[in-house]
C-alpha cells in the first residue's frame, strides 16, 4: 500500500520538516544547538532590568559584565537558580533575545511555511513537577509546539559517551553553577542518585566570605569567580592573583595577593561534599553496582570538571578511578544533540507528560 506519509519526508518539504532546537538551561550558562547544525549559542544566564519601565534590556554576557556596575533602576536578574527556573518572565526574555541571535537566523530558508517547532530540554533529576511544567510554560511561549524534558545527569552521561541503555552501571559527577548532581546510570535509567547544593556559584561567595575574614576585603562575585578559575587547581604549582576590593576597615579600595593555597583552604569543605556525597551514593547502592563503578570508574562532567587536577584528587580520596568527560562544559548539550538524531531513545528517555 502506497504511504503517503513517507513519501513527503522523503523530500523533506518545509511544512513537513521538525525544526530541533536543544536547550540546557543552566544556572551559570544558558547552551542553545540545533538539530545537525550542532551548539549555536552559550552565553551567561544574566538578564537586566529597567525597573522603572519594567523592560528588559541587557542579555547574556553583556549583562553578567555589568554584575555591580548598574544604577538603582537597573536589576541584574538570574532567572534560573540551583538549575531550576525561580523568575519566568525574566527567562522568556532572555531565551527570546537568545533566540532572535541565534535559531531565527536559520529560519531564512524557510520564507513560505514555518517548520514544526520541536524543543529538547534538560532538568534537574530534583525538580518538582511545578519547575519542570515552568520549562514547558517558558517553551511554549517561545513557540514550541512539542517539548521533551531529559534528565540532566541521562543527557551529561550520553554527551559523555556512556550507552546509558547498557546494564553495567556507571557513576556520573555533573558539576554545574547551581547544583552538583551525583547519579548511577545503569539500563536506561538512574539507579540512584544524590543532589548536592554547594555548587560553583556557592563557591564564589565562600570565596568572598573568606578573603572578608582573612583579609579585610569585600570582593565581588566576578572576582572571587575569576579567582577560582584561574587559581584553583589541584597540582604541584602555586598561582597568585592581586585582587583589589573594598577595605573592611576604612571602605577605601584596598589590594591583597591571594594564591592558590587560599583559595583551596577556603574550598576544601565544599570539594569534600562531593566526596562524602559519592561515599554516601555508593553506600546506599546495591553491591552489584558498586562492584560495576569500582571496576569501571566515574565520569566527571559540567563546569567544575575542568579544573586541574581535580579529577586525580578524586582518585586519591575515593580510591576509584575518576576520568573527566571530553569537553565536559558541553556534556549535556551533547547528550541532548546525540537524542535529536534518535527519535527512539528520545522517545524512551523523556520524562512523562505532566
Amino acid at each position: 500500500m502506497f504511504n503517503f506519509n513517507k513519501y513527503l519526508e522523503k523530500f523533506k518539504l518545509p511544512f513537513w520538516t521538525n525544526f530541533v532546537v536543544c536547550f540546557d538551561l543552566g544556572t551559570s550558562n544558558t547552551r542553545i544547538a540545533i538539530k545537525d547544525k550542532g551548539k549555536i549559542l552559550s552565553e551567561p544566564t544574566y538578564v537586566g532590568l529597567n525597573i522603572t519601565t519594567r523592560e528588559y534590556i541587557f542579555f547574556g554576557t553583556e549583562a553578567k559584565t555589568i554584575v555591580g556596575k548598574t544604577p538603582d533602576f537597573i536589576k541584574i536578574i538570574r532567572p534560573v537558580i540551583n538549575g531550576v527556573i525561580s523568575d519566568f518572565d525574566a527567562e522568556v526574555a532572555l531565551l527570546q533575545n537568545f533566540m532572535q541571535r541565534s535559531v531565527n537566523l536559520y529560519f531564512k530558508k524557510f520564507n513560505l511555511i514555518k517548520p514544526q517547532l520541536r524543543a529538547i530540554a534538560s532538568v534537574p533529576y530534583s525538580a518538582t513537577e511545578i519547575e519542570q511544567r515552568a520549562v514547558e510554560e517558558v517553551l511554549f511561549k517561545l513557540g514550541f509546539s512539542q517539548i521533551f524534558l531529559i534528565e540532566k545527569p541521562i543527557a551529561a552521561s550520553i554527551g559523555a559517551g556512556i550507552n546509558i541503555f547498557y546494564h553495567h552501571p556507571r557513576l556520573v559527577i555533573d558539576t554545574g553553577g547551581g547544583i552538583t548532581e551525583l547519579s548511577v546510570v545503569s539500563g536506561g535509567g538512574i539507579v540512584a542518585q544524590k543532589t548536592i547544593k554547594n555548587a560553583g556559584d556557592s563557591m564564589n561567595q565562600t570565596i568572598a566570605n573568606y578573603a572578608y575574614l582573612k583579609y579585610g576585603i569585600v570582593l565581588g562575585e566576578p572576582t572571587c569567580e575569576h579567582l577560582k578559575t584561574y587559581l584553583l587547581h589541584f597540582q604541584k604549582e602555586s598561582k597568585t592573583f592581586t585582587v583589589r576590593g573594598k577595605s573592611l576597615e576604612n571602605g577605601l579600595p584596598k589590594s591583597v595577593r591571594i594564591n592558590t593555597s587560599d583559595v583551596k583552604e577556603a574550598l576544601y569543605s565544599s570539594i569534600y561534599q562531593i566526596v562524602d556525597g559519592v561515599k554516601e551514593l555508593i553506600d546506599v547502592s546495591p553491591p552489584e553496582v558498586v562492584d560495576e563503578i569500582y571496576e569501571r570508574g566515574i565520569i566527571l562532567t559540567g563546569a567544575m570538571a575542568n579544573i586541574a587536577g581535580l579529577d586525580e584528587f578524586l582518585t586519591g580520596e575515593l580510591k576509584i578511578g575518576v576520568i573527566t568527560a571530553t569537553d565536559p562544559d558541553d556534556s549535556v548539550i551533547k547528550g541532548l544533540l546525540n537524542l535529536s538524531n534518535n527519535q527512539q531513545d528520545l522517545v524512551k528517555l523523556a520524562m512523562p507528560k505532566i
